[in-house]
C-alpha cells in the first residue's frame, strides 16, 4: 500500500502555483482549488455579459461552460480527472442506450459503483492521508447530477403523470438530452469543481435565456407597481456572498489549525482533562471544522450567481433571491433547535438529491435507506458509517421526543424559550458526538473516542 503524501505541496494536478504554495505555506491542492474557483468567479461574469442569450446562442453557452469545466478539472487533478470523464461516457451511453424503464436503475447502479471503486482506490493510494481536494469531490457531485437526471428522465418518459408527485412532475425531463446538452450539465465550468448539484430543467432554462424569466412570472408585478418585468442583478448578491467566503477562509486558515480534531483522542487530554474542557473542546472543534464547507460551498455559490443562474424568485419582502443554489443556510445552522433542522441547512442540494433520489422512491425504511445512501456516497471510510448510522437512530430519537414532549412547553412564552435553549445546546452536542467519526475517518480513533470517559468528572 502506497505511503500518504508526505509533501505539504503534493497534488495531483497542474504545478504551475507550486511557487505561491510555497510562499504562503498552503498546500498544493488548495491553491489549485481556490485559484480555479476564483478565475471561475471572473469567467462566470465575462459569461453573463459577453456570452448572454442574447448575444450569444444556447450550442455557444453550452460549449464554452463544458470546455472551461473540462480545463479546470484537468488542472486541478490531472489524469485522475480521467475518471470523471469516463464516468460521464459510460453514463452518456446508458442514457442513450438503456430502456426507459431501467434507464434509472442502471445509470444509478453504475454511477455509484464507479463511484465506489474510486472510493475504494483512494484509500488504497493514500491511506487516511488523503488530499484536502482531489478528484472524489467532483466526481461525487457528477454522480449525483447523473442519477438526478436519469430518474427525471425516467419520471418524463417512463411513468404516467398520475403516478409523479408535484415535485416530480415539475422536474420531469421529457426527452433524453444531447451529447452536448449532457456533457454542459454534468461538466460546466461553474459547478464542475464544488457543485453544486441542480436539476437538469433549471440549467437548461439557464442557459437558454428563460431561468429568470421562468421565476419572475410567478409573481405578479404588476400589483407591485410595475408596467414590466424587472431586471434582477446578482451583483448584490455575489458581493455578500464572498464576504461570507472570505471570513470563512480567514477562520479555516486560524482556527481548523489552532483546534486539531486529533485532539479529542489524546492519552492526556482524555485522562487528565475535566468533563466540562472536554465537552467544549468538542464543541469548538466541530465549530472549527466547518470553515472550510463554508467557504468551498458559499464561493461557489457565488460563482454560479455571477453567471446568472441562482436566481429563486421574490421573498415575502419584495427582495429578489438568489438561493436556488445554496447549499447552507449559516444562521439556521449555528441557531438550530433541532437534528431535522441542522441536516436541512447543512448541504442542501445534496440532502434534496438524496430525498428525490431516494427517500421519496425508497419502498421501506426510507430515512434509514437515505442515511445509508449518504455514507455511500461519500466514501468507504468507516468514520463515515458511524456517523451516518449514529445519525440515523439520533434522528428517530429525536422525531420521537419532539413528537410526545414539544407540545407541553408551547402553553407559554417562557416555556417555549426555555424549551429551545434546551434543544439547541442538545443539537449541538448531537451533532459534536455525530461527526466526530466522520472527521476521524478510522475505526480505531473513533473506537477510543466513543470508549472515552466522557462521564469522568474529575
Amino acid at each position: 500500500m502506497a505511503e500518504a503524501p508526505s509533501l505539504p505541496y503534493r497534488t495531483t494536478g497542474s504545478t504551475l502555483l507550486h511557487p505561491l504554495s510555497r510562499l504562503l505555506g498552503i498546500p498544493l491542492d488548495q491553491v489549485n482549488f481556490v485559484a480555479c474557483q476564483l478565475f471561475a468567479l471572473l469567467a462566470a461574469f465575462w459569461f453573463r455579459i459577453y456570452l448572454s442569450p442574447s448575444h450569444a446562442s444556447s450550442v455557444v453557452r453550452h460549449a464554452f461552460a463544458t470546455l472551461f469545466g473540462i480545463y479546470f478539472a484537468v488542472f486541478c487533478f490531472g489524469w485522475y480527472s480521467l475518471h470523471i470523464f469516463i464516468l460521464v461516457m459510460m453514463s452518456y451511453g446508458i442514457m442513450n442506450l438503456a430502456s426507459i424503464s431501467n434507464i434509472h436503475r442502471y445509470s444509478f447502479a453504475v454511477a455509484i459503483g464507479y463511484l465506489t471503486l474510486c472510493h475504494i482506490s483512494r484509500l488504497c493510494i493514500f491511506h487516511y492521508g488523503i488530499l484536502t481536494t482531489d478528484f472524489s469531490g467532483p466526481l461525487m457531485i457528477v454522480t449525483q447530477k447523473i442519477t438526478t437526471l436519469a430518474f427525471q428522465v425516467h419520471d418524463g418518459i417512463g411513468r404516467q403523470a398520475e403516478d409523479l408527485t408535484a415535485e416530480q412532475s415539475r422536474l420531469a425531463v421529457k426527452r433524453r438530452p444531447s451529447l452536448l446538452e449532457y456533457l454542459s450539465y454534468l461538466l460546466n465550468f461553474m459547478s464542475i469543481i464544488a457543485g453544486p448539484c441542480s436539476n437538469y430543467k433549471d440549467y437548461i432554462a439557464f442557459i437558454e435565456g428563460r431561468h429568470v424569466h421562468m421565476k419572475l412570472l410567478e409573481v405578479n408585478w404588476k400589483q407591485k407597481g410595475y408596467d414590466r418585468l424587472p431586471d434582477p442583478s446578482p451583483t448584490g448578491a455575489v458581493a455578500y456572498k464572498l464576504c461570507i467566503t472570505l471570513v470563512s477562509l480567514l477562520l479555516f486558515l486560524t482556527l481548523t489549525k489552532s483546534f486539531p480534531v486529533t485532539y479529542i483522542i489524546d492519552n492526556q487530554f482524555i485522562n487528565k482533562t475535566s468533563f466540562m474542557s472536554r465537552l467544549g473542546y468538542l464543541y469548538v472543534v466541530t465549530q472549527a471544522s466547518k470553515p472550510k464547507y463554508y467557504f468551498a460551498w458559499t464561493l461557489a455559490d457565488a460563482v454560479n450567481n455571477a453567471a446568472g443562474y441562482g436566481f429563486n424568485g421574490v421573498d415575502e419582502r419584495g427582495n429578489f433571491r438568489w438561493d436556488l443554489l445554496s447549499n447552507l443556510n449559516i444562521w439556521n445552522i449555528e441557531t438550530a433547535t433541532s437534528f431535522k433542522v441542522y441536516l436541512e441547512n447543512w448541504n442542501i442540494q445534496t440532502a434534496a438529491w438524496l430525498k428525490r433520489v431516494c427517500y421519496d422512491r425508497a419502498p421501506f425504511h426510507p430515512t434509514a435507506l437515505t442515511f445509508i445512501l449518504s455514507a455511500l456516497w461519500h466514501g468507504i471510510y468507516p468514520g463515515y458509517y458511524f456517523t451516518f448510522l449514529t445519525g440515523i437512530l439520533i434522528t428517530l430519537a429525536a422525531r420521537a421526543i419532539r413528537n410526545n414532549c414539544r407540545h407541553y412547553f408551547l402553553s407559554s412564552e417562557p416555556l417555549k424559550v426555555i424549551y429551545d435553549i434546551i434543544t439547541w445546546l442538545v443539537t449541538q452536542l448531537a451533532v459534536c458526538y455525530t461527526v466526530a467519526p466522520f472527521v476521524l475517518l478510522a475505526v480505531e480513533p473513533t473506537i477510543k473516542f466513543y470508549k472515552s470517559p466522557i462521564a469522568n468528572f474529575s
